[in-house]
Order: structure tokens, then sequence, then C-alpha cells
């Protein structure tokens, strides 16, 4: 189960945004795992995709799509085949998909935006997919915002989602998100799948600068277990219903509703740290001191990557042995005679000398909480950076050596 984390019971709909579900059995019978969302006409929407080489198909349509300026009408997402490494026939796959979401909502093959989730290197079962569509089109409504965190899940035990609302001077204007992801999680642009949608006129600019700066500032401050998805993709758009004027960066209106983004993008990256797969800690890395922004991130991810690291933190164990180890290895030069270290505020290390203070007792205690903080200081700048992850558990094994059976 996630750790202090309950899936939300209510998503609020956001104004020219539909959503529907169908039963496609892609990975098996019994759930739905086929997603549509439609976009009212004059949506602005922008993604950020996985820097894996080995981009899944539907991560390469969707850049195509994006970058052809085409304006997007739909989405289609499916739980349970990833369609990565599938060659030219999972791009042909996906662009099947993707025309048949286009027939059903009535719009064009290049303004559909195709995303997969679930096992790498087997063929979509495009026939079942795309006999699904016409239930998943005939199940759109406003409030399917919940049916859909549902139906993208794969190996997450909960569903996640997160809201805010905010007043601005065109009037009341609502965010809402969506997002899968438990495994195969590392920063390195969004975190597997999210969605969030806004009924704010934000121009194609502010959209696009938005979801930049809101996906550095959360998906790509969690981690999991280090490894990059084939299929990371992030997406916002803005369904320009609410006001008459464009919300460009730089004013007032954009401030309000760029906080809203990036809580809810908060808000969903930490949910799937939470819901790590077997995680039973929810751990926050800061680094400060350092020479800059990038040198304080490595080291913070240096440590939420470590095997050795994270697997103490399942068992309770203050052995902080492992974090210095981590900090060294990072990379980033570091002065031992500097490093300052702290479990929440228990202090271990002052100027890289242990504190007569601490005790192994007092250490423990604060790593057998759910949730905790390692603190560091590097003695080198004034930078900072914080990074969230979670435990390695027995059961992380377990979920993964099972995965495909």
């Amino acid at each position: 189960m996630p750790v202090a984390y309950r899936a939300p019971e209510i998503l609020d709909p956001v104004a020219g945004v539909r959503l529907g579900v169908a039963e496609a059995a892609i990975k098996k019978p019994g759930r739905k795992d086929l997603l549509v969302i439609e976009l009212a006409p004059g949506s602005r929407v922008a993604g950020v995709f996985t820097q894996n080489s080995f981009a899944a198909a539907p991560v390469q349509v969707c850049r195509e799509v994006l970058a052809s300026g085409a304006a997007v009408r739909a989405l289609v997402v499916n739980a349970g085949n990833a369609n990565a490494a599938t060659g030219q026939g999972g791009l042909d796959d996906a662009r099947i998909v993707a025309a048949s979401v286009a027939a059903a909502v009535g719009c064009e093959a290049a303004q559909v935006l195709p995303f997969s989730t679930g096992v790498i290197g087997q063929r979509l079962p495009v026939s079942r997919m795309t006999a699904a569509v016409p239930a998943a089109q005939a199940d759109l409504r406003a409030d399917g915002w919940l049916a859909a965190m549902r139906a993208i899940m794969t190996t997450d035990t909960v569903g996640k989602g997160a809201t805010r609302r905010v007043k601005t001077s065109q009037g009341d204007v609502t965010v809402t998100g969506i997002a899968k992801g438990v495994g195969m999680i590392h920063p390195n642009m969004a975190t597997m799948l999210a969605y969030v949608g806004t009924d704010a006129r934000l121009s194609s600019a502010a959209v696009e600068a938005a979801l930049k700066t809101a996906a550095s500032r959360s998906f790509n401050c969690v981690t999991v277990d280090g490894d990059t998805s084939t299929n990371d993709s992030c997406v916002l758009f803005a369904t320009a219903q609410v006001g008459s004027a464009d919300v460009e960066t730089g004013s007032a209106d954009y401030a309000l509703i760029y906080a809203a983004i990036e809580q809810v993008c908060l808000e969903l990256a930490h949910a799937i740290v939470r819901d790590g797969e077997g995680a039973t800690k929810f751990v926050t890395i800061e680094v400060g001191g350092a020479s800059d922004e990038a040198a304080a991130r490595q080291v913070a991810l240096a440590i939420a990557h470590s095997p050795l690291v994270k697997t103490a933190l399942f068992a309770s164990d203050a052995n902080w042995g492992r974090i210095v180890m981590a900090i060294g290895k990072s990379g980033v030069p570091v002065d031992p005679a500097k490093v300052d270290l702290s479990l929440d505020e228990v202090p271990l290390l002052r100027g890289g000398q242990p504190q007569a203070s601490y005790t192994d007792a007092l250490g423990s205690a604060v790593v057998a909480k759910e949730e905790f903080a390692i603190r560091i200081g590097l003695g080198a700048g004034t930078a900072s950076a914080t990074v969230w992850t979670c435990d390695f558990s027995y059961d992380y094994v377990k979920i993964n050596a099972e995965y495909r059976t």
C-alpha cells in the first residue's frame, strides 16, 4: 500500500475536456484499460517525453504531431502494453489506433496523441483496441477523471489524481491532473504518464513554459529506482474556456494559474513515489551548500539511487556510512571536511566531524518513520536541490520478478 496516500474521491471537471474509458482486454480481460480524452476546439497542448533512446512508438508519434503544430483534439491511452521496441510495426499500430479515435470524435488522425504503458517488446492488440474505441467514445463525459485515473494504472496500487481551483481576473480556473507510475521511475523529463488539464485561456507559449517549469520542479525531482521508462510522457492542455484574452507568461493571472499547475504536478509526483513498487518509506533528500543547482541535484540523486542506502532505509537502519559513500561517488567534487549531514533534525556530521550527541538510537528512530528527510550541506556554495524517493523492499523484487506472469 502507498505511504500516507489515498486516491482522491473527487476530481473537478475541466471545461472543454471529456473523458471516456472502455475494456479492450489489452493485457487481461475484466478491466477498463483504454482511455480517450477529447479536447474542445482551440485547446493549446504541450508535452514532454522520455529521453530514453528506445522511445516507444507512441512517444515518437506524439513528438511528430506536436512538432507539426496540429491542433490537438484528442488523446488515447492504453495500459498493459508499452508498444516500445516494436519497430515500424509499432509505429503503424499507434497510428491506426489514433486514426480510429479521430474517426470516433470527428477530427483528423494527425490531431490525436497516442500513449501506451505496460510490457515492452510486444505489439499492440490493435483489433481489440479499435473495436473498443466506440465504447470509449460513447462513455465520454466531463466527470470522467476518476475513471480515467484508474484506467491508466498498471502495477499502481492506487490511482493518482489532484485538483486545484484558482480565482483570476477573467474568472475561476480549474486545474485537474492524473498520473500513473510506480516503477521504472527516474527524473529525466517527467515520470511515466501524466495528464494535466486546465480551462484557462493560456497562450500556446504559456502552456509550453508552464509545463517545462512545472515538470522540472516536480516530476523531474522524483525517483523510485533510477530507471527511465521508454514511454515517459507528461502533457498539459489548456482548453481556453475561461476568459476572453490569452494569458501570457509574466502576467498576474499566469502566476496564479502556474502555481496551481505546479501544485497539481507536485502532488502527482509525490503520489508516484509514495506508491513506489514495494515502498514503505517516503524520503525527502535535501542538498544545500552546492556550487550550483545541478551539482546539488547530482548529489541528491546519487543518494536516492543507491541500492545500499535504499535497502538500509527499508530496514530502518540508520547506516549513515552508506549516505556518505553515495555523496562521495556522486561525481561532484566534495570536501569531506565541509560536509554536514542530518536525519530530520538529528545532526550526524558538522564540518565533516561526527557529532558527540549522535547515537544510533536517535538515527534509527528517524528512519523508522514513514516519512523523513536526509539533509546534506556541502559547504561549497549557496545552491540547493530537493529530490523525493522511497526505499527498496522485498516486494520491489517480487513485483518486478513477476511482472510478466
